[in-house]
């Protein structure tokens, strides 16, 4: 049997985390097993499937590369033959017409009303539910148009979906669209329900939480190979201790056997931390490219103080976590007119001895006979052992010529700034501490 699986989203303008996490999990498994990966636009609630909808659909998955098989169905274009199926399930008796709601006649379907209902779940095991707990439900609405259950079973029997895989929030309709497969004479495809995603409280993770959405990651500056990634580990594991892994590596291991039941927990900072891994090992051109947007969209000149851009980007491209953080992160290092963090500040350079300290400092660099980072270092480490530690030193200077507590090696900060510009800050940063 060759796999045939779908991504089967409804558009509404954005595509949320736990919806596109579904797609990464199908386009993998087709991709592991050699099978096909199909995409269906769900498009029947016409107000809010728009084209521009569709549009901002379609832009994410380019962007994460889930790339599908076989044309998009656009289920709107179904219409007429889920309604034909409708009709036959009338005529068979798995189906009648009743007012139910006073909202006009509708289709319902007849569900069992004796035994048990099972199926076997490939990621939760066997589930199953008494017949006399179901519900009927509508299949076809009081004004003649097609309800999800329906559509959305007749589209998967006509596209010949052998696995669907989606979120464990659908364990309830599952149950209905196996009835309905049944009533139909087909057989139903192999079910596979994901684990939900929750926040820190074990509540479904939502906008409240934070990014929510494909394009505010995109926006806030992760890479789409390191969302991917991150969202492959939401709920499923290699078996081994590996977390970043290549596209190739995670085609190659992925098997819904290691997909977990449990909730899996969305961690920002994780996703960060992995997107980093990936900004470090890009190469330079594509960071510099995303870099002098970054500066450029912030109303920053992109030629640093030193006129040497690669010199800057060696020590920053390692430290940047998200593009978003491009700015902030190394303004100093492009115009004297940087602010100072509030917090490092009052921590740093408020301090009995720290101006007397930046003063001897700046007098000190302009005595060496070349600026080096090993003369800097030197420096510095001489009167650390004074003072009883090297950190007494080092933080008010980084504070006092960059404006921030972290960054890169202080040493190699001070040779890109240059002599004159340290000592110049460093004079500054001392009036500050008064």
């Amino acid at each position: 049997m060759s796999v045939r699986v779908r991504f089967a989203p409804s558009p509404t303008g954005n595509v949320h985390i736990g919806n596109i996490r579904a797609a990464v999990f199908n386009w993998l498994f087709a991709r592991h097993e050699g099978g096909r990966f199909l995409l269906r636009v769900e498009d029947t609630d016409l107000e809010r499937s728009t084209p521009e909808a569709i549009k901002t659909l379609l832009e994410c998955m380019e962007w994460l590369k889930l790339d599908y098989d076989e044309p998009a169905v656009y289920q709107s274009a179904n219409t007429v033959r889920h309604l034909a199926v409708a009709s036959e399930l009338e005529a068979k008796g798995y189906a009648y017409r009743d007012n139910k709601g006073g909202e006009g006649e509708c289709l319902i379907f007849r569900m069992p009303k004796e035994g048990t209902l099972r199926f076997h779940d490939l990621v939760k095991g066997d589930l199953k539910k008494k017949a006399e707990d179901t519900q009927d439900f509508v299949i076809v609405r009081s004004d003649g148009t097609p309800v999800f259950h329906l559509a959305n079973v007749v589209d998967d029997a006509d596209m010949g979906i052998t696995h669907v895989i989606r979120g464990d929030d659908h364990v309830e309709n599952t149950f209905k669209h196996i009835e309905i497969f049944k009533a139909m004479g087909v057989e139903p495809p192999a079910y596979a329900h994901l684990p939900m995603i929750v926040n820190n409280q074990g509540k479904p993770y939502s906008k409240r939480d934070g990014a929510a959405f494909v394009g505010e990651f995109r926006e806030q500056g992760f890479l789409p190979d390191a969302l991917f990634n991150f969202l492959v580990l939401l709920g499923w594991a290699p078996g081994d201790d590996r977390e970043i892994m290549t596209r190739q590596e995670l085609i190659e291991a992925f098997s819904l056997d290691h997909v977990k039941s449990s909730p899996a927990r969305f961690d920002i900072k994780k996703l960060t931390w992995m997107n980093g891994e990936y900004i470090a090992k890009q190469p330079r051109e594509e960071y510099k490219k995303e870099f002098i947007a970054r500066m450029q969209a912030a109303g920053l000149q992109t030629t640093p103080l030193n006129g040497d851009l690669d010199a800057v980007l060696d020590p920053i491209q390692p430290r940047t976590k998200t593009y978003k953080d491009i700015p902030g992160n190394c303004i100093y290092l492009f115009t004297d007119d940087f602010p100072y963090d509030e917090a490092p500040v009052n921590k740093r350079l408020k301090k009995d001895g720290v101006a007397e300290l930046l003063r001897e400092f700046a007098d000190k660099f302009e005595a060496l006979p070349e600026f080096t980072v090993e003369a800097t270092e030197k420096l510095v480490k001489d009167k650390g052992e004074k003072l009883g530690g090297m950190g007494a030193v080092v933080h008010p200077i980084r504070v006092a010529v960059s404006g921030v507590g972290e960054g890169p090696g202080l040493f190699e900060l001070l040779a890109l700034i240059g002599r004159d510009r340290v000592c110049a800050r460093c004079r500054k940063a001392a009036e500050m501490a008064g």
